[in-house]
């Protein structure tokens, strides 16, 4: 069967094919009627609209690709969600990609979408990946760092204050009486990880001794993870548990408190845990999670947002590395009553 094109439409909305056009591109300069036997027509041709063709006559493509390391994640499909939104109050389109934190399916994508054309790249990716970005940027493609911040000007990127937040996980500890501190999560050689433990390493480094830090490196960074890792710390003897635990992201935190409770520790009288994120889960958790929460569809908006700045779309920003400072949010599994926050 034939293709239908704006041709066909025209005809049959009884309109001319400019109107059609219009009504594709510039709804707003065409009159309610004939909009609306224009998408009677749409809707009875089947016509699809060709954007290939509409790119070629623009000069440039109305897609833009958000690459994230693992949508099953929900702080990044809630990341998604904002970058969605004001991409489309932007008239762009989203392809979102999951390289599953795989170098070699990253590669492919980054690959992927500079070949198809795409306007610019936003990337969340578990490793140094800024002298990639550059070459793909040397090439005409503009990108945004997005999760952890660029170490060059060149590279704009929205990051969160990770150093931040693990000061605050771990003094909040120390401030209810935590006196031996659990550090779970991995790999160390990620940014965003290493940055959260050596802000934790800060705040105990201020308690002047009155607090220990325990590293235990554990990953995948998933609720499976935290429940093996509380399995180890409940066999050991009391004397020899920490009574404290910051979870480098709420995935373990979670996993931690099912499997300390079912174990018949107490959240958080012997042990009490912080995690990271602040994913929807955390507060429906078994004993809601205390957690430090970055900001989540603001953070896929002032994405998109710098991307459109990168593109000359917005006015330009005095910085192209925006970072955000993140809250500690006190919940149930860390509230001995101890602290105001």
């Amino acid at each position: 069967m034939p293709r239908v094109g704006i041709r066909e439409v025209a005809a049959a909305a009884g309109v001319s094919m400019g109107t059609v056009s219009h009504f594709l591109n510039h709804p707003d300069r065409v009159s309610a009627e004939k909009a609306k036997r224009i998408q009677e027509a749409i809707d009875r041709l089947g016509f699809v609209r060709n954007n290939a063709g509409r790119q070629l006559r623009l000069g440039h493509s109305m897609t833009v690709a958000y690459i994230v390391p693992d949508v099953s994640n929900p702080f990044f499909a809630t990341i998604a969600e904002g970058v969605e939104q004001r991409a489309a109050q932007a008239g762009l389109s989203v392809f979102v990609a999951n390289s599953g934190g795989d170098q070699a399916r990253e590669d492919s994508y980054l690959d992927l979408f500079e070949e198809h054309g795409v306007r610019g790249m936003l990337v969340a990716s578990p490793r140094s990946i800024e002298a990639r970005l550059a070459a793909i940027r040397g090439r005409g493609t503009p990108s945004v760092l997005v999760g952890q911040r660029a170490g060059t000007p060149a590279q704009p990127s929205v990051s969160i204050d990770d150093v931040s937040g693990g000061y605050q996980a771990a003094r909040h500890l120390v401030e209810i009486g935590c006196r031996h501190i659990a550090f779970v999560g991995g790999p160390l050689g990620i940014r965003q990880v290493a940055d959260r433990l050596q802000g934790a390493s800060n705040a105990i480094r201020e308690s002047g001794g009155a607090a220990t830090l325990e590293v235990i490196e554990a990953e995948p960074r998933v609720i499976a993870t935290g429940h093996k890792v509380a399995a180890e710390l409940t066999g050991r003897p009391a004397g020899r548990r920490p009574d404290g635990i910051f979870a480098v992201n709420d995935l373990l935190g979670i996993g931690l408190v099912q499997t300390l409770v079912t174990g018949g520790v107490r959240v958080p009288e012997d042990v009490a845990v912080v995690g990271y994120d602040d994913i929807e889960y955390a507060e429906n958790s078994l004993v809601p999670l205390t957690s430090v929460r970055p900001p989540h569809e603001e953070f896929g908006i002032a994405a998109i947002d710098l991307l459109l700045r990168v593109l000359g779309e917005a006015p330009p920003a005095p910085d192209h590395q925006v970072v955000f400072t993140p809250d500690l949010v006190v919940r149930r599994s860390s509230d001995r009553g101890q602290s105001g926050k």
